[in-house]
């Protein structure tokens, strides 16, 4: 096999992406052209502060880190002029089924704009085709713990690779690592509204991050009945959208945090700890005009 054109980093700025990064900046894995971040532009700011954190340090050993986007997930959701990227959504059917929109804000705000970055660094923008042996090693934050997660680029100009693996790490040993290096708070990598956070999470918005809070709440409100777009252009959601699970408003849910683990995983661009949902049924359903 060829030797990569370039190796770069698929920067979550979460727990497994952040110990890749710091394990490069002192020389106990092979170093990174870049890493690159794919940004919603609605990360908490836990996850702005520690990604600007990580850049004084990449800084100071000449990793570039880049910050791509598409575009805003939430002002674009809203948007009735933008195409929308389903979020996984729970929807409630007008005879109360309940489903859950399909997932592809992950293709749509991370794994585009990346593969957009890859292909600008290799010299061939899209449309271009790409020549054969002309590719990037993708490093990707994947432990062992998540072997399972761990799968072959769907390109030809781009090849993953695991470095974690390769050491044998679990998201345990990550974490240590991490409080060793005195990142111990490396925060949770997710849009502030993802459905799938958990009450857990929920609640320490609501009581550390009034504002972001707020947000969520307002945005939970707003895509009651649907996509904007689609709206404006006479296809009316047939049911409701929700942020949580138990499709109500966001601020009348009654939060039950679990006891679980303190730290549980983010969502990168191809690590998202939740398997792609299942598409909502057909009454809770709006079709989307291309």
């Amino acid at each position: 096999m060829t030797a990569p054109t370039t190796r770069l980093l698929s920067l979550g700025a979460g727990v497994q992406s952040s110990t890749l990064l710091l394990l490069a900046a002192q020389g106990d894995i092979t170093g990174f052209d870049a890493a690159i971040f794919a940004d919603t532009s609605w990360e908490p700011a836990a996850v702005y502060r520690h990604l600007d954190r990580l850049t004084e340090i990449a800084d100071q050993v000449g990793i570039e880190i880049v910050r791509v986007r598409t575009g805003d997930i939430r002002a674009d959701a809203l948007d009735p002029t933008h195409r929308f990227a389903s979020m996984p959504l729970y929807t409630l059917g007008p005879n109360g089924e309940r489903g859950m929109a399909r997932r592809q804000c992950t293709g749509e705000y991370k794994i585009k704009p990346i593969k957009v970055e890859v292909r600008r660094r290799l010299g061939y923008p899209h449309p271009a085709r790409v020549p054969a042996g002309v590719r990037a090693d993708i490093a990707i934050g994947i432990s062992l713990d998540e072997i399972g997660r761990a799968r072959d680029a769907d390109v030809g100009y781009m090849r993953n690779v695991f470095p974690l693996l390769d050491l044998g790490w679990r998201r345990e040993d990550c974490l240590r690592y991490l409080h060793q290096q005195g990142l111990g708070d490396t925060p949770r990598s997710s849009c502030v509204g993802c459905p799938f956070h958990d009450d857990g999470f929920w609640l320490a918005l609501r009581e550390n991050s009034p504002t972001e809070w707020a947000d969520a709440v307002a945005f939970d409100h707003a895509i009651r009945n649907g996509s904007a777009r689609a709206n404006a252009a006479g296809h009316p959601l047939r049911g409701q959208f929700f942020l949580h699970r138990q499709r109500v408003p966001l601020d009348e849910v009654v939060l039950r945090p679990r006891t679980q683990a303190a730290d549980t995983p983010g969502c990168g661009p191809w690590t998202c700890p939740h398997d792609v949902p299942n598409s909502a049924p057909a009454d809770a359903g709006q079709r989307e005009v291309a």
